[in-house]
């Protein structure tokens, strides 16, 4: 019986690949034997060494998602260097903490323009390549716990995040007739750059880790074999859900 979850021969394009989340789930699709596209707005040196170590081919793309202009050359530069594109993982995103009452117009824009926005129309670049190439795909949209929760002094966050989810769904509606499989992810409370200050705050770590029956915090390594699913034809027949993939915070 043939592995379903084999990606060898495919490419894949990873955005926010430098650390984090987006390296642990680089590295997973490498792995599993995708080339990968590594986007993002400084080189990922360590994420290229972790990808080429597998045998792999890791193509840089300097990006910042943060405005529409590099959307069309993501695209392009990956179909040059890697071929056609079959998977894409939407990671790139950014957190600004601030009590709702005093939350400024700057810090909204700037993470629903990365968070939404850019996802949004990324996913619309590439599904445009996948339909004219007429062979599907897997387009992975990073949503979060605030997806389903209202958290708290993160208003354009959990805004961007509730969009994903249903950015999802319209998504994997419209475009699964062609093939493409339209997914998402919402990780838990995660050990990354984006948490380090509540890693950092005694007391909110406490909580966290009693609210989690994992009783840790998440590591990178831990999304891979979801992305991997995901990106995968174990998935065919799965569309517009978000899998969390949190140490079980949500069943608590």
């Amino acid at each position: 019986m043939s592995n379903p979850f084999n990606l060898s021969g495919k490419t894949a394009i990873v955005t926010g690949a430098n650390t984090g989340l987006g390296q642990g789930m680089a590295v997973a699709l490498a792995e599993a034997g995708a080339d990968v596209a590594l986007v993002g707005r400084s080189r990922p040196e360590e994420t290229v060494e972790l990808v080429e170590k597998t045998g792999r081919k890791a193509h840089v793309i300097m990006a910042d998602l943060g405005s529409m202009e590099p959307i069309e050359r993501i695209v392009s530069e990956t179909r040059e260097n890697l071929g056609e594109i079959d998977i894409l993982v939407n990671n790139a995103g950014i957190i600004k903490r601030n009590d709702s009452i005093d939350f400024t117009e700057e810090d909204w824009d700037a993470v629903m323009d990365i968070n939404l926005k850019t996802l949004f129309f990324l996913s619309q670049a590439v599904a445009r390549s996948m339909i004219a190439a007429e062979k599907g795909g897997k387009i992975i949209n990073i949503a979060s716990m605030l997806s389903y929760q209202g958290g708290i002094r993160v208003p354009s966050y959990t805004a961007s995040k509730s969009g994903v989810m249903g950015l999802t769904r319209i998504l994997a509606n419209e475009w699964a007739a062609h093939g493409i499989n339209v997914n998402a992810i919402a990780p838990g409370y995660f050990a990354t750059n984006n948490t380090a200050a509540l890693q950092a705050d005694e007391k909110r770590n406490t909580e966290i880790l009693g609210r989690i029956p994992a009783g840790r915090w998440g590591k990178p390594s831990d999304l891979g074999g979801a992305a991997v699913f995901l990106s995968s034809s174990a998935s065919d027949y799965v569309q517009g859900i978000t899998l969390p993939v949190d140490g079980g915070w949500l069943a608590r």
